[in-house]
């Protein structure tokens, strides 16, 4: 699975997630998501108001400023911080779970459909025990990255705000409208701290959702115009976490969670950022330390989603698999849903389970039709299943709407895979964007390195790559940087240099075949010819399709082994 911040993965929840983003799906989009990941950093703006319009009146320079970050969405104005939920009512991960999942249709070309239908029979039947299992409703009231305790915090608002904020209509995916509302109320309301503060979060969704990096900075006005007002509200230094989250500012990050932290501890946003920030920096066992405290103090599915990726990147698949399904049988907001769903088919698609990915995919599409990283995953799938026709139309859409590197990169690599009359300017196409995208986040304040480093090193401008690479290594070490790293040393001839990197990036046990199958590559470099047959056979027979043209090289290379033995 891909960080989950990125944009992405990682990046990663209301979608939940914005700190799992992804340089592949970039959770915890990442955030992410690898990203989200991920985080990923995987979105263009469609379309959406510009932010601030219809403002009147000159007023003062503070008035104007409030003027130019009014935007997006979900508000809380109470001056009292959120807090825990009763112990007994709690939903923690050492709990039996107290629903069955929803039955999952086999797969087939109808799924969404289907899944559609299966779910309206499993929701009325669930509806009749949710009295009795008040414990998920906290969970169910989590609505991602954005939804930061606002159904304890709404007491006192204005209709219009409370409305705009409501849990149900950013669970439902409609957060323009959410952020519309909101506009209108800081017109009207300019002192409202909680409002900036919201504000600012759902900008920052908006970003991760929309590919749109131009929200980040309307967020950070926003985010200070809240702090401003009240120095020491939390949601605010939550959404400054969040932000920098996003922004690939991982060290920003952690320091604003454990400034928000320390004014209350039990802030869900604060809780959940600290983990992904712990998890891009490459302390592991930091953020699994993090992922329990969490669980103590605010179960639900931001904290799952993250206590089961700190798990995989372990290569314990098991736990995370069962902590998701934990999640999914808890999930009730279609964010939930399809936030929770694309996880699973990104963890059954990383295990080269393609089938079940794909129902999963269609469990999170029929919760979310326009859900992007279940969409990006279902054509991945699609094409790892020989389906590539499906999987480039599908791309073709995405991209047309959130031009991101990770689809722009594997559209670009079907395009070269197929390579049809035009498809080789096609795909030169995809990487170009690529480039272009990368430009307009560093512009917008956004870290780009490992997305540069990604892309750069098998479709761009080799030293361009490493330079990336080691930029973002001396920032952090987590096996995606160490991975990139290595591959970037790889393409520009630096074997040797490059070995330690690639074994680092497996060291965990993260089970991810472009990581063996790196490995392999530059093994096979450095004259270890056994070692490079068992790692490109393990990453074949991990994900056989893990890359259009990554599984194609990783095939040739291995036949090339198994003929000089």
């Amino acid at each position: 699975m891909s960080p989950r911040t990125n944009d992405g993965e990682r990046e990663q929840p209301g979608q939940p997630d914005a700190g799992r983003p992804a340089p592949q799906a970039r959770r915890p989009e990442p955030a992410t998501g690898r990203p989200a990941s991920e985080p990923e950093a995987r979105r263009a703006t469609s379309g959406d108001d510009a932010p601030g319009t219809g403002a009147t009146g000159s007023g003062t320079a503070t008035e104007a400023e409030a003027r130019d970050a009014v935007g997006p969405a979900e508000a809380r104005t109470s001056d009292e911080p959120a807090r825990p939920a009763e112990p007994q009512t709690e939903a923690r991960l050492s709990d039996e779970p107290a629903l069955p999942a929803e039955p999952v249709p086999d797969a087939g070309d109808e799924r969404v459909a289907a899944v559609r239908r299966v779910g309206a029979a499993g929701r009325r039947w669930r509806a009749v025990h949710l009295g009795a299992c008040a414990a998920m409703l906290a969970v169910a009231l989590t609505a991602g990255a954005v939804a930061l305790g606002a159904v304890h915090e709404q007491r006192g608002l204005p209709v219009a705000a409370a409305a705009a904020v409501s849990p149900g209509l950013l669970a439902g995916g409609d957060l323009d409208a959410s952020i519309t509302a909101l506009q209108t109320h800081l017109r009207a309301q300019p002192h409202d701290f909680g409002g900036w503060a919201t504000l600012g979060l759902a900008y920052v969704e908006q970003a991760r959702t929309k590919g749109d990096p131009s929200r980040y900075p309307q967020a950070e006005q926003a985010l200070k115009r809240s702090l401003a007002l009240r120095a020491d509200n939390d949601q605010a230094l939550a959404g400054r976490a969040a932000l920098a989250a996003a922004r690939h500012d991982f060290a920003g990050a952690l320091s604003f969670a454990d400034r928000t932290l320390k004014q209350n501890p039990y802030n869900e946003r604060a809780l959940s950022s600290r983990i992904d920030a712990l998890v891009e920096l490459g302390r592991y066992d930091d953020a699994d330390a993090a992922a329990r405290t969490a669980d103590q103090r605010r179960p639900g599915v931001p904290v799952f989603t993250r206590y089961a990726y700190v798990h995989e990147l372990r290569g314990d698949v098991t736990t995370a698999r069962r902590v998701l399904e934990r999640a999914l049988a808890a999930s009730s907001s279609p964010g939930d849903i399809a936030y929770v769903g694309a996880q699973l088919g990104q963890l059954a698609w990383n295990q080269g389970d393609y089938a079940t990915a794909l129902t999963h995919y269609a469990r999170a599409l029929a919760a979310d039709e326009n859900y992007l990283p279940a969409l990006e995953g279902r054509a991945r799938a699609q094409a790892a299943s020989g389906r590539q026709a499906e999987a480039i139309k599908g791309l073709e859409l995405i991209v047309a709407r959130y031009p991101l590197p990770g689809p722009l990169v594997e559209l670009g690599e079907l395009y070269e895979a197929r390579g049809g009359a035009g498809d080789a300017a096609k795909a030169a196409d995809q990487y170009a964007l690529v480039d272009a995208w990368t430009a307009i986040a560093r512009a917008n304040g956004v870290n780009a390195d490992l997305d540069t480093a990604l892309a750069a090193a098998d479709h761009g401008d080799r030293a361009t790559a490493l330079r990336a690479a080691r930029d973002d290594w001396s920032r952090r070490h987590t096996v995606h940087t160490a991975d990139a790293l290595a591959w970037a040393l790889h393409v520009n001839g630096k074997d040797a240099e490059a070995l330690p990197y690639a074994r680092q990036a497996t060291a965990t046990g993260y089970r991810n075949a472009s990581f063996l199958y790196h490995l392999g590559v530059i093994e096979k470099a450095t004259g270890r010819p056994q070692d490079a047959r068992a790692h490109l056979s393990a990453a074949l027979k991990l994900n056989p399709g893990f890359s259009v043209l990554g599984a194609r090289e990783a095939r040739t290379a291995l036949k090339s082994l198994e003929a000089t033995k």
